[in-house]
C-alpha cells in the first residue's frame, strides 16, 4: 500500500517549506502570462509579422492553459497528482526553452501552446495542496503568500521582461524559467507528497466528448475576442459565425458535464453559493487586472515614447501595494473576518481605477505610481480574501476540481477583459476624436492661434505654404495622441467602476458556521 501521506506526516513536514516548490511553479505560470507584453514589438520584427498579430503570442498560451485546466482533476486520477505536477513542471520547462528557441511565427505559437498545455496543470494543483497542507486557522496567511505570487508574477512580468530584452534580447523572457523549473521539480519530488484521495485511481474514463467542445469552445471565443475588434465586432458575417459556434459548443460542453455520470469537471460544485459568487467576483478582478497589467506598459509606450523597460518598470509600484496589502491582510483577517476585508478592497481598487483616469501625457513616471500603488493595494486586499472565503466551505476532496473549475473562469475572464480593455479604447478614442476635430476649424480663435504659430516656427526652414501644411499635420497628431489618452483614461474609469459594481456580490456570500 502507498504510504506517501502517513509519510508525510511522520516527516512532518513544515508547510511553509513545502511551499517554496509550489510557489515557485505559480509564480513562473503566472509570470509567463505578461513577460510578454512589452517584447512583442521585438518579437513581431524578429518574425516579420504586425503587433496585431504578434498578440497571438499571449493569447494562445492562455487558450492552452484555459483548456488544460478543467481536465486536471482527470489527469490527477489517472496519473497521481504528485505525478501530474511533476510532468506540468516538466513540460513547462521544456516548452519554454522552445519558446527563446523559435525563428518563426508558427514555431513559437506551438512552442507557447505547449508552455500553456504544462502550465494548466499547476496553478489549480498548487491551490489544492495549500488548502491541504495547512490547518485552517494558517489558511488565510497561506492563501495570501499564494494570492501574492497569484497578482505580483503578472505585475513584475512586464518590468522583468523589458529589463531582460533590452539588456540581452527577447529570448531570454523564456529561459529565465530553466533554472526554476529544474528547482522546482527536485523540490516537488521532495516534500510534495499526496493525501490518498489524490493518488493514482484504476478506472479512471477521459470525457472525450467534454474535453472535445471544451477545446472548440474556448478556440474559438479567444479568436472571437482576439480578431473582434479588428473586424468591426459583429457587423463582420465570419465574426458571427464563429461566436455562434462558439456559444453552440459551450452549451454542448455543459450540457454534457451536467448529464454525464463521469463529467470532465465536476459542475456541482457551482450549486455552492460561496463558491459560486466568489468565483463571479474573482473574473471580474482577474479581468481587471490582465487587462491592466496590458494597457497600461502600452499606454506609456506609445503615448508618452517609454522603453519597454521602463513601461514595464511603470508596474513595480503596484507590486508594493500588494506587499503591504500582504502584511494588511495578515494582521487583520483574524481580527475582522474576510468580508470587511474583500469590500474595503475592492473600494480602494475602485480609487485606484479613478486616479488612472486623471492621467496626461505631461505626467512623470512617478506620477504612475501613486495610482498603481493604490491599484496593487486594491487588487490584493480584494482577491486574497476572496480565494480563501470562495473555497471555504468546501471539503478537501473538493479543493483539486475546484480549483480547476475556478481557474477555467479566472482564465476566460482575464481574456474576455483584456479583449474589452482593448476595444474600449478605440472605441472611446474614436469618440474624442470625432468631438475634437470639430474644434480644428479657421472658424476657432485658439486652432488659428496655434496654427499660425507653429507655421511660423517652421517658416524659418520651408515656404509659407510647406509650413502650414506641416503646423496642421502636428496639430492633428496632438489631436490623435489626446484621443488616445482620453480612450486609456475611460477604460481606466470603467475598471474603477466595475469594482464598485462587484461590491453587492460579495454581501451576498455567507461566512462559514461551522
Amino acid at each position: 500500500m502507498n504510504n506517501t501521506f502517513t509519510d508525510q506526516t511522520e516527516k512532518k513536514i513544515n508547510p511553509w517549506i513545502v511551499m517554496i516548490p509550489v510557489m515557485l511553479s505559480v509564480f513562473m505560470f503566472a509570470l509567463d502570462e505578461t513577460i510578454s507584453n512589452v517584447a512583442l514589438p521585438y518579437m513581431a520584427g524578429s518574425f516579420s509579422i504586425s503587433h496585431n498579430e504578434s498578440t497571438w503570442i499571449i493569447t494562445s498560451y492562455l487558450v492552452s492553459s484555459g483548456v488544460v485546466i478543467p481536465a486536471v482533476d482527470f489527469f490527477s486520477k489517472l496519473l497521481g497528482r504528485k505525478t501530474y505536477f511533476l510532468i506540468s513542471v516538466t513540460i513547462f520547462t521544456i516548452a519554454s526553452v522552445l519558446c527563446g528557441l523559435s525563428t518563426s511565427m508558427p514555431m513559437i505559437l506551438l512552442a507557447r501552446i505547449l508552455q500553456g498545455i504544462g502550465g494548466g496543470g499547476i496553478m489549480p494543483i498548487s491551490q489544492a495542496i495549500i488548502f491541504e497542507i495547512f490547518p485552517k486557522e494558517q489558511r488565510a496567511g497561506a492563501m495570501a503568500v499564494f494570492g501574492l505570487g497569484v497578482v505580483m508574477a503578472p505585475i513584475m512580468g512586464p518590468a522583468l521582461g523589458g529589463w531582460l530584452t533590452e539588456t540581452w534580447s527577447w529570448p531570454f523572457i523564456y529561459f529565465i524559467n530553466v533554472p526554476f523549473g529544474i528547482i522546482a521539480f527536485h523540490l516537488i519530488k521532495k516534500l510534495v507528497f499526496d493525501p490518498p484521495y489524490a493518488r493514482k485511481q484504476k478506472n479512471v474514463t477521459m470525457d472525450y466528448s467534454g474535453f472535445f467542445f471544451l477545446c472548440v469552445w474556448l478556440l474559438t471565443l479567444q479568436i472571437v475576442l482576439d480578431k473582434g475588434n479588428d473586424a468591426d465586432w459583429f457587423s463582420a458575417a465570419w465574426i458571427c459565425k464563429t461566436f455562434a459556434i462558439s456559444m453552440m459548443a459551450m452549451i454542448a460542453f455543459f450540457t454534457i458535464q451536467v448529464k454525464k455520470k463521469k463529467p470532465l469537471i465536476d459542475l456541482s460544485i457551482l450549486k455552492d453559493g460561496n463558491f459560486f459568487f466568489g468565483t463571479i467576483v474573482l473574473m471580474v478582478l482577474m479581468g481587471v487586472m490582465m487587462a491592466s497589467a496590458a494597457i497600461l506598459p502600452s499606454m506609456l509606450q506609445q503615448l508618452m515614447g517609454y522603453t519597454s523597460f521602463l513601461s514595464g518598470l511603470s508596474m513595480v509600484p503596484r507590486g508594493g501595494g500588494c506587499l503591504l496589502a500582504t502584511v494588511i491582510c495578515g494582521i487583520l483577517t483574524p481580527k475582522i473576518g474576510t468580508k470587511p476585508l474583500i469590500v474595503a478592497g475592492l473600494i480602494i481598487l475602485g480609487i485606484g481605477g479613478l486616479m488612472f483616469g486623471q492621467i496626461n501625457t505631461n505626467i512623470a513616471l512617478v506620477d504612475i505610481a501613486m495610482p498603481n500603488f493604490v491599484f496593487g493595494l486594491g487588487m490584493i486586499m480584494a482577491m486574497v480574501p476572496m480565494m480563501n472565503l470562495s473555497c471555504s466551505t468546501l471539503t478537501n476532496d473538493q479543493q483539486t476540481n475546484a480549483a480547476g473549475v475556478q481557474n477555467l473562469l479566472k482564465n476566460t475572464g482575464a481574456a474576455i477583459g483584456t479583449s474589452v480593455a482593448t476595444t474600449m479604447i478605440a472605441r472611446f478614442s474614436q469618440v474624442h476624436q470625432m468631438m475634437m476635430v470639430g474644434h480644428l476649424n479657421f472658424s476657432s480663435d485658439t486652432y488659428m492661434q496655434k496654427l499660425n504659430a507653429l507655421a511660423s516656427t517652421f517658416a524659418a526652414n520651408t515656404d509659407w505654404a510647406t509650413a502650414l501644411h506641416m503646423a496642421e499635420a502636428q496639430i492633428y497628431n496632438q489631436l490623435l495622441q489626446q484621443s488616445s489618452l482620453w480612450g486609456y483614461v475611460e477604460t481606466f474609469r470603467y475598471f474603477g467602476l466595475a469594482a464598485f459594481v462587484i461590491i453587492p456580490l460579495v454581501l451576498i456570500i455567507r461566512r462559514k458556521t461551522a
